[in-house]
């Protein structure tokens, strides 16, 4: 089928140059495995999850049987006073893989929502406590938290935040990055060790500027995957833990990316060993089958949210939020068979370990190569940075991502970077071949 057989005058792509794109329809028909088919009949190799998502691959049977028992026994039911089966259990699993006392569940259906969604519940918590003044939100330079107002004002990607001025959140600051482009532009499956503490900046400016008392929340990526795939240095979750803890400042992870186990462990917060206040997830919750989201909050924000209606009366509602798709049973029952399925074959582990066969490869044949200033790897996924051409900054990477595609592999661009993050049940075989396309593209390029 050739792409002219497609009326594509309706529909407007994300995050995604369409006057390009019209010119060179990229059109998938089917997957399976590590695998796509093109419209014209090509197989390309899914080198990034389909963005960060098909942990457990494509087309896996267990998801798609419970998935339609699901549509044959309960096809939908409303979350607001009622709920469902699945939703239930999907929450019980999740809660029982989250670190320490994260225990509760909101659902949502997207990261975007659970950003959003955790920055609500962090104003209510306080506010239930009798601290509403506490209102100002602590983001990242170049973090990502979905495309909602509360999260890309907590961001702190410049292309996603200019056009929308004055709309974004006005109580809001930003922490320094956290890469160091000249002492650590090359890190290979391990945490940088840097000689500066980056987070004095918390405590002698941003904090005072503000006053801690302020503060209802810092939000963060363990792992900044968005942007490139930037790895915090040595000690740095812990260290911002303490600060939070000191100054009863809410600590927020996003895991939309880092969870379900991208690091070799279920959640990136169960790698750097450090307990947020609330989780947010999404993406491979539901191996990228049907859109799900959520936020696991700790067990002393609900008590306290709880706590603070003692007095009111049983149908009061304590927290004022919620979406229509909220716990969707064939969402929840995606996520019940995706669990079960990576648990089943051990897919965290395999991540783990194929992680370092791919940063291996990557970096043996790839480093070296002519405009690559840098690269990173950590878990499941590795990141080449190149340099930027003059004037025009993320086409070199942008380039090579077509010319990659067109030789059957699915590679990320992100601004000057190129990601690979390949499903769980990757072979030896899909990374070599995904690393030697990249290769000959970078040099071609």
């Amino acid at each position: 089928m050739a792409y002219n057989d497609f009326n594509m005058d309706n529909q407007w792509l994300p995050f995604t140059p369409n006057r390009s794109f019209a010119k060179d329809p990229r059109i998938f028909v089917a997957a399976d495995g590590m695998h796509f088919t093109t419209h014209d009949g090509r197989q390309v190799i899914d080198g990034i999850s389909s963005l960060w998502c098909v942990g457990a691959g494509h087309n896996r049977q267990p998801i798609n049987d419970a998935i339609k028992r699901q549509l044959d026994t309960l096809d939908y039911a409303t979350a607001f006073s009622v709920s469902n089966d699945k939703a239930f259990r999907a929450a019980e699993m999740i809660a029982a893989m989250a670190p320490g006392d994260l225990n509760k569940v909101l659902f949502c259906n997207s990261g975007s929502e659970a950003a959003d969604t955790s920055m609500k519940v962090a104003l209510a918590y306080h506010r239930a406590r009798g601290e509403g003044h506490r209102n100002i939100f602590i983001g990242r330079e170049r973090g990502y938290h979905g495309v909602g107002f509360g999260g890309m004002s907590v961001g702190g990607i410049p292309a996603n935040r200019k056009v929308y001025g004055t709309s974004l959140l006005p109580r809001v600051d930003h922490l320094r990055f956290i890469h160091d482009p000249v002492k650590h532009a090359f890190v290979q499956h391990q945490e940088p060790v840097w000689e500066e503490d980056i987070l004095l900046e918390l405590e002698n400016r941003i904090l005072p500027l503000h006053d801690p008392s302020n503060v209802a929340a810092v939000i963060v990526e363990p792992v900044a995957g968005s942007a490139g795939w930037y790895v915090p240095p040595k000690g740095y979750l812990k260290r911002l833990r303490e600060i939070c803890d000191k100054h009863g400042i809410l600590l927020i992870f996003d895991e939309v990316i880092t969870g379900f186990g991208r690091l070799g462990t279920a959640f990136g917060a169960d790698w750097y060993g450090v307990q947020p206040d609330m989780l947010n997830f999404a993406k491979c919750v539901t191996n990228g089958v049907i859109p799900m989201g959520g936020v696991v909050c700790s067990q002393r924000i609900y008590d306290a949210m709880m706590g603070a209606h003692g007095n009111a009366p049983d149908h009061a509602i304590e927290f004022f939020h919620g979406y229509t798709y909220s716990g969707h049973p064939v969402a929840c029952a995606a996520a019940i068979a995706t669990l079960e399925l990576m648990q089943k074959e051990q897919l965290f582990a395999r991540a783990g370990q194929m992680g370092q066969v791919l940063s291996d490869a990557m970096f043996s044949a790839i480093k070296g190569l002519p405009n690559v200033i840098g690269m990173r790897s950590l878990g499941l996924a590795c990141a080449v940075e190149l340099a930027p051409q003059a004037g025009m900054p993320g086409k070199r990477a942008f380039d090579v991502f077509l010319d990659c595609f067109h030789r059957g592999v699915l590679v990320r661009n992100a601004g000057d970077n190129l990601v690979f993050a390949p499903p769980y049940i990757v072979e030896r075989e899909h990374i070599e071949t995904m690393v030697s396309v990249l290769a000959d593209a970078i040099k071609r390029v």
